[in-house]
């Protein structure tokens, strides 16, 4: 059987370089495009590999990706600015990126190619009180981060032979680290401060490790003819969580941590929203790592590693 051909956008990123990892060691022909801007070395361990190729490029480089895209059976488009705050403070590149880059990827594919696009569900923005958001729920994204994500969900569904994953906030270690994203974040404050500093505490997320992430594309390449032209919310079913109730968790598990509520600073970034996993869930989909698991995991590392802080990491 031929193997199958994967282009990944953004494969050396935060979730991208665990992704490409396991498709290389499982045998696919893996291409990742990366500008490579943050971190140089975090798929280092894949150039022995024959069937990995790695391209120092631009996914606005209209030329190469062309070329690029010719060659591959299946493309997984990661390369985003993401996160609210870094996409408000470069507009014009997460525009670019985040939406013209997936149009132009869409103007080029075959009806045969299929895509895999990581949507993120806070697209839901603000989510009723008493009610779980599934993939029927309307999407009323805040953020130019989460409006550049929605608008190009809606042009990747166009094409017959996609998915959409709408992902949980994201945790755990990655060959390419991120400390800013929340579960990290708080762990990583606990570890270094013995104490961890919260506002608007009720404010309501889903998490889910990256590893799971990884695992939930690998699914979808197992069982694409099942699940295309689909939507599916990807996140740990009994991890939807205040910021204060994450914060408990946390303490539950790094003893001597005290929690700091700040009263009066508001997050720039307003979602909040409880969300159903259960339709990927109802095909087999399962995540392996618990939330308490992935914090055992980052106070290890942080007790063993001090990471850079880094703001417009992504």
């Amino acid at each position: 059987m031929k193997k199958q051909k994967i282009l990944i956008t953004g494969g050396a990123g935060y979730l991208g370089s665990i992704l490409t990892t396991k498709l290389v060691y499982l045998g696919y022909d893996v291409t990742v495009i990366d500008i490579l801007e943050f971190n140089k070395i975090s798929l280092s361990h894949l150039f022995v590999k024959n069937n990995f190729k790695f391209i120092n490029g631009d996914v606005r480089d209209k030329k190469l990706m062309t070329k690029e895209l010719r060659k591959n059976d299946i493309i997984i488009p990661l390369a985003a600015l993401v996160g609210a705050p870094l996409c408000a403070k470069y507009p014009k590149k997460t525009l670019e990126i985040n939406y013209k880059c997936v149009k132009f990827i869409l103007s080029k594919l075959k009806t045969s190619q299929k895509i895999i696009y990581p949507n993120t569900n806070s697209g839901y923005g603000i989510g009723d009180k008493n009610k779980f958001c599934d993939e029927k729920s309307p999407l009323k994204p805040i953020s130019l981060y989460g409006r550049t994500k929605v608008e190009a969900e809606k042009i990747i569904l166009r094409h017959r032979n996609s998915i959409v994953f709408r992902l949980a906030t994201v945790f755990g270690y990655s060959y390419r680290m991120r400390t800013d994203l929340l579960v990290n974040f708080l762990v990583n404050m606990a570890i270094r401060n013995k104490k961890i500093t919260i506002f608007e505490p009720h404010f309501r997320r889903n998490y889910i490790h990256v590893i799971d992430v990884a695992n939930a594309f690998i699914f979808a390449l197992e069982n694409f003819s099942k699940m295309k032209g689909n939507i599916y919310n990807v996140g740990l079913s009994n991890a939807n969580l205040t910021k204060l109730q994450l914060a408990k968790r946390i303490t539950k598990n790094i003893k001597g941590i005290k929690i700091n509520l700040l009263k009066n600073k508001k997050d720039p970034d307003k979602r909040d929203y409880f969300v159903s996993n259960k339709k990927i869930e109802k095909l087999g989909f399962r995540p392996s790592i618990s939330l308490d698991d992935g914090i055992i995991e980052l106070k290890n590392l942080f007790n063993t590693f001090n990471f850079r802080d880094n703001k417009n990491n992504y």
